[in-house]
């Protein structure tokens, strides 16, 4: 046997024996040469068990097939990688397991096309395994801040009920956590620098709940810090010692996300609020004690924010009234359901009555009469204050008007109205103004509107809606001064005319000297400044003698008249007329 004879067998041996489908055909795919792998691979797809071409026994699974090759017309072109899944056993039946096979044809010359053949089953499986995985994991953690997301929250929490519930003393914790006026961030700063900050929020409850961290060392255990959604995040600890864990939990939680931040190297603060749940045996869902976390975190930030408040059932009740209140406030104008009281103001020295102040009353059909302190808030937050704001102005104007006309000189030469951040930034706040002062034929001297100290202290935007009021002829109050964040010494900065001296100075100007002082240093400000002062929460005649001797021109309270209805405000003017001042 010549040499050359010997290369050919082992080369045949090499194709019968190599664990790969190895094939050669014609043109137009008849089949010339096939080795055992391939062709234990292509008979299961065969009819009656005949290979004679491999076009005709791919066509079922790979009906392009034929076309494609046919337009490669170029030795040394490949039809590239194909996949084909296999139905394993009866195709015809529904949910028929595959298998995969891979193919690739490729031109040897004009007339042969030579082609590999393999089983691809398993790595096609372990593929779409790993495929899986990732998918799977993506969708366990948030895609910002790479922490874990509500479901894996949720998981956690179940996790801790079940511990509980094999445990008589078994206890757990959730803390439901939201960032203070976040959305400051994104407006001021832009949303890049709100999703860097984000960031670092969740880098801190990361360390945090890290074993051997800061909150572990309370004797809180199997942690886990989770993204909810926007600004919200949650700490679960699966098993805390005892009951006090949970708050010092929490505590920890707002010191660390109130410590300042560094957004493109400028300082950023930002506190938290916080809400606290301490589940045992009989705890319910994740998802209910995720929602009772939460209206725990919304007391905390009603109560001012950068603090935690503890779960108590109370607040489902307080919840379902606010709900109730959000729900009905929204028609209670057309239905009639709102009026505006008045309260007098008067002169100290004369005791007539010089003005009004308007105040919203609700009387709700099955609650009774709500506290503007309770749905006022509401309104803010929902949008409806502007229309709220503007039911109270027009109601205003025509009853100063109205008394005007009835009473002469006698009648109350102002009408005070509250009036809100939201307001003073809406878009129309100063044409709605305009439009009660026209529609009822008010002179703009006469409407005072009133605006807290630390409102108009801390915001631009505000003092330049003050400024264009002003402008139009308004007179801008100061309400509650003493309380807020501005200052004697930058008072002459606001477009101020009155000063409202807060009723909590008031009611102490009889019995601390230092309290007095404070109220002498406030109207000799407000005096240099050309501003007229008013003072708030009159209850006694002694009060009023008080602020008075301090030279304070103004004062309401109960003293002189508890706020009223319309009716019954003028029927008190009637009697004030007849008697020479204040009734």
């Amino acid at each position: 046997m010549s040499a050359d004879s010997g290369d050919y067998d082992a080369l045949i041996q090499f194709l019968y024996q190599v664990p790969i489908g190895l094939l050669q055909t014609e043109l137009g795919g008849e089949i010339t040469m096939i080795n055992p792998m391939a062709a234990s691979l292509l008979m299961p797809l065969t009819r009656a068990g005949a290979l004679i071409n491999l076009f005709d026994v791919l066509d079922p699974f790979a009906p392009e097939l034929r076309a494609q090759a046919a337009a490669h017309t170029s030795p040394g072109n490949a039809v590239g990688d194909r996949t084909l899944p296999i139905p394993v056993g009866d195709r015809a039946q529904p949910g028929t397991l595959l298998s995969t096979l891979g193919l690739r044809l490729v031109l040897l010359d004009a007339q042969t096309w030579m082609a590999t053949i393999s089983d691809i089953t398993q790595a096609v499986h372990e593929e779409e395994q790993h495929l899986q995985k990732r998918l799977h994991d993506q969708s366990r953690s948030d895609e910002l801040t790479a922490l874990p997301n509500r479901a894996v929250a949720a998981e956690h929490i179940e996790a801790a009920r079940a511990h509980a519930a094999t445990s008589p003393d078994g206890l757990f914790a959730i803390a439901f956590i939201d960032l203070d006026r976040f959305y400051r961030i994104n407006t001021t700063r832009g949303q890049a620098a709100g999703d860097h900050l984000l960031r670092l929020a969740a880098d801190r409850l990361a360390r945090l709940v890290q074993p051997g961290g800061r909150i572990e060392a309370l004797g809180a255990h199997g942690l886990l810090a989770a993204r909810l959604e926007a600004d919200e995040f949650l700490v679960v600890a699966r098993q805390v010692a005892h009951r006090d864990v949970a708050a010092q939990l929490a505590k920890k939680v707002v010191d660390a996300l109130g410590e300042p931040y560094a957004i493109d190297q400028q300082p950023e603060r930002v506190s938290a609020s916080v809400g606290v749940v301490l589940g045992q045996r009989d705890a319910g869902s994740a998802d209910a004690l995720m929602l009772d976390a939460s209206l725990a975190m919304g007391e905390a930030k009603r109560a001012g924010g950068a603090g935690y408040s503890l779960f108590d059932p109370a607040m489902k009740l307080r919840a379902a009234r606010r709900a109730t209140i959000e729900s009905d406030l929204r028609g209670a104008i057309g239905r009639g359901e709102l009026a505006v009281a008045y309260q007098p103001i008067v002169s100290l020295a004369s005791r007539q009555c010089v003005g009004m102040e308007a105040l919203v009353r609700w009387h709700h059909p099955s609650l009774g009469d709500v506290s503007p302190l309770e749905f006022v808030g509401i309104a803010e937050e929902t949008g409806l204050i502007a229309e709220l704001g503007r039911f109270v102005l027009n109601e205003a104007c025509r009853a100063c008007v109205a008394w005007k006309r009835q009473f002469g000189g006698h009648a109350p030469r102002s009408v005070s109205v509250n009036v809100s951040r939201a307001q003073l930034l809406g878009t129309d706040h100063t044409e709605q103004v305009r439009q009660a002062l026209e529609s009822s034929g008010m002179n703009a001297a006469a409407l005072q509107m009133e605006v807290t100290e630390s409102l108009a202290a801390q915001d631009e935007r505000v003092q330049h809606s003050l400024h264009e009021l002003k402008a139009m002829g308004v007179t801008i109050a100061l309400d509650d001064f003493g309380t807020g964040y501005s200052s004697l010494a930058t008072l002459h900065l606001l477009p101020i005319d009155v000063l409202k001296i807060d009723r909590s100075f008031v009611m102490q100007v009889e019995s601390s000297e230092h309290h007095r002082v404070l109220i002498e240093a406030v109207i000799l400000v407000a005096r240099s400044l050309n501003m007229r002062t008013v003072a708030e929460g009159i209850e006694t005649e002694e009060q009023a003698s008080a602020l008075a001797r301090l030279h304070c021109a103004k004062g309401q309270g109960y003293l002189f008249a508890q706020p009223l209805s319309r009716a019954a405000m003028t029927a008190w003017l009637a009697e004030g007329r007849r008697s020479g001042g204040a009734p």
